[in-house]
């Protein structure tokens, strides 16, 4: 670079980076997320933002997606070091596009030094190469929790996943939302039932998918280009468009199962969406928090069972803000033996930018302090620092200030940093052992005896 160029310092498309009340607001969110995570048993791990590129295009491929990975060893000024080794097949490498696939990796290679059935939370950065965009991003934060089990995986896990939903999304308190349930089993049933064939039916469960985004007349289109007949297509959308309460398409289903040919699927997943559906409520989930919805598919090709999306009520715009499902066939690939699993995962980062632009959360005060001591005078100092160390001690998050400047700048700086309170000690009140206490939204300020002092912020910060 010329000596005098500007260096363009503004962030990469689609990478984003956050101000301290947005960061603060992200841990919240996270905290409270871990928790009920916990709650049910989950466990923390961690895995790689590099893998090897066919282990991440072992099953669902996501060729559109995947950033591609140079040598993460070798700098740029190296490449041809990397180009001649013919860094291929095995050695080829990429940046994880979601927590499932590497999950399943990460069984592979520790299997026997875990138990299972295996429930685990990540909360890990995870990549895309998609156009950035309002609301999408390149890397972003996701809160994943999955359930794998060695041959057989109860059913109930299935049913615990919306009881997590719903815990997670009442206490961060987005107002309402509903958590659509279905099953592939129910519409790769339907669709054999109709005579589809078995290699069309995995493109007719990806279209079906879009229905929300491109809307019933071009997903007829686009079933009938693929093959699939006129008459076949109506009959699809009139299926996905079957609701109603739970109870009642539950036995909308099972009347279809019992006058269709070739419909055991179809009756295995209406059987599976019942036992989920009584889980759910057994588990004491509201039955506003949950429908059937039959044109939920998830787009990935590892789904074979119970599926999920959720969307916030009044604002259906956003798109899911939290889906999964049940997969049977992805850690195996990686095994050779049945490992079924089911998960779901919340894409954190797109959901705080969504919730923040309209307007359902607000960011946190810049800083975590809730008091400032200010700095009436230098020689003061040691009484500034014991008292600092006693708000502390009793669980009370302080800035000290150390800079000398007019009381007013200090009590400016406090209020821009949503500090509310300022703890006020001249030589006055430190001879008599007392303070100042100044509450910045009101403007109210009392004196309190420096011993009294913490078990009075307390009280006023509850």
């Amino acid at each position: 670079m010329a000596k005098g160029d500007k260096i363009n310092f503004s962030t990469p498309s689609g990478f984003p980076e956050f101000l301290p009340s947005e960061k603060r607001l992200e841990l919240y969110l996270l905290d409270i997320i871990r928790r009920v995570f916990e709650s049910y048993g989950f466990t923390p791990i961690e895995t790689p933002a590099v893998e090897r590129l066919e282990v991440l295009q072992a099953k669902g491929n996501q060729g559109d997606n995947i950033i591609y990975g140079i040598d993460p060893i070798l700098p740029p000024n190296r490449q041809a070091e990397r180009d001649k080794s013919g860094e291929t097949g095995s050695e080829a490498r990429a940046l994880k596009f979601d927590q499932t696939v590497p999950l399943a990796a990460y069984i592979a290679r520790h299997l026997n030094e875990l138990t299972f059935p295996f429930a685990r939370y990540q909360t890990d950065i995870v990549f895309r190469g998609e156009r950035a965009k309002d609301g999408r991003f390149r890397q972003f934060r996701q809160c994943d929790i999955d359930v794998v089990a060695r041959r057989e995986l109860s059913l109930l896990y299935d049913a615990q996943m919306p009881a997590i939903i719903t815990e997670i999304f009442e206490a961060i308190n987005i107002g309402d939302f509903l958590i659509r349930i279905n099953n592939r089993k129910v519409l790769t049933g339907f669709f054999k039932s109709l005579g589809i064939a078995e290699n069309q039916i995995k493109s007719c469960i990806g279209i079906v998918d879009t229905l929300e985004k491109i809307g019933e007349s071009k997903v007829k289109q686009d079933l009938e280009k693929e093959g699939i007949s006129a008459e076949q297509a109506q009959k699809i959308i009139e299926f996905i468009k079957i609701d109603g309460l739970v109870d009642e398409v539950l036995d909308k289903l099972k009347h279809l199962a019992q006058n269709l040919p070739e419909t055991e699927q179809l009756s295995l997943g209406v059987s599976e969406l019942e036992t989920v559906i009584a889980g759910v409520r057994n588990l004491g989930v509201a039955e506003n928090r949950f429908c059937i919805d039959l044109s939920i598919a998830r787009g990935l090709d590892y789904y074979t069972g119970t599926v999920y999306e959720t969307t916030l009520l009044g604002h259906e715009a956003l798109g899911s803000i939290c889906s999964g499902g049940r997969y049977e066939e992805l850690v195996g690939v990686f095994l050779g033996e049945k490992m079924p699993g089911v998960g779901i995962s919340i894409g954190l980062t797109r959901l705080i930018s969504r919730l923040l632009k309209a307007g359902i959360l607000s960011s946190l005060a810049a800083t975590p302090a809730q008091v400032m001591v200010v700095n009436m005078q230098e020689d003061l100092m040691p009484t500034y620092l014991k008292v600092s160390q006693q708000l502390r001690q009793a669980g009370i998050n302080v800035i000290t200030n150390f800079d000398k400047r007019p009381l007013g700048k200090q009590f400016q700086l406090a209020d821009k940093q949503g500090i509310q309170f300022c703890v006020i000690i001249g030589s006055e009140e430190a001879a008599a052992q007392k303070s100042s206490l100044k509450d910045l939204k009101t403007g109210e300020q009392v004196e309190v005896l420096l011993e009294n002092l913490a078990e009075e912020l307390k009280i006023k910060l509850t």
